[in-house]
């Protein structure tokens, strides 16, 4: 029995092909984060109620379509397990609605639990990599130092860094992205598929 595999370059000309053909959109997507993450960044409390509101409508929907499915399927093992999480995201979801600068708050504890854990973890792991003697440990390490000192200062900033911690940080990345995602763009328009 024989199973032919891909040929790398094959896939490599493919990928190269498609993201010549539309670099544009690539471009255009780009632009759309670089614009819309440096709004979050200049306007960080108003991307902050934005993210909480979008969150909060995940929830309510999810929850939703979950307790339609839960009562579709209620012979099926776990329903009350099901049950209890469709419930949860519903009521999740219309406090966040109704409150957005009460999600905030919880959001950015939430934000806070992350980055502590992230910290500990990332110092952990250049740790390792440091007793195997393996090189640029440092940048791990550093990266979960200030994953550590973000915690420290949006906690002691709260309740006032709600308003602002989840809109800036969103921010920060979308105008990352979005500056990767033009950079790949404006190589592809170059390069040879």
């Amino acid at each position: 029995m024989s199973t032919t595999q891909p040929n790398i370059a094959e896939i490599q000309h493919a990928v190269a092909k498609s993201l010549h053909e539309h670099w544009a959109l690539y471009l255009v997507e780009g632009v759309v984060l670089l614009v819309l993450g440096a709004t979050a960044i200049v306007l960080p409390a108003l991307a902050t109620l934005a993210v909480t509101i979008l969150l909060g409508w995940l929830f309510l929907v999810s929850g939703i379509i979950g307790l339609v499915t839960t009562f579709w399927m209620r012979h099926a093992p776990g329903f009350w397990w099901s049950l209890l999480s469709a419930v949860l995201g519903i009521v999740v979801g219309i406090w966040m609605l109704a409150a957005p600068v009460i999600g905030a708050f919880s959001l950015t504890i939430i934000l806070v639990a992350f980055f502590i854990i992230e910290g500990i973890a990332s110092i952990m792991f250049s740790l390792d990599h440091k007793r195997e003697l393996s090189g640029q440990w440092g940048w791990m390490l550093v990266s979960g130092i200030v994953d550590l000192v973000l915690a420290v200062l949006i906690f002691t900033g709260l309740p006032s860094t709600a308003a602002w911690a989840i809109g800036l940080l969103v921010g920060i990345n979308m105008v990352f992205g979005g500056a990767a995602l033009i950079a790949m763009a404006l190589h592809a328009r170059t390069a040879a598929p």
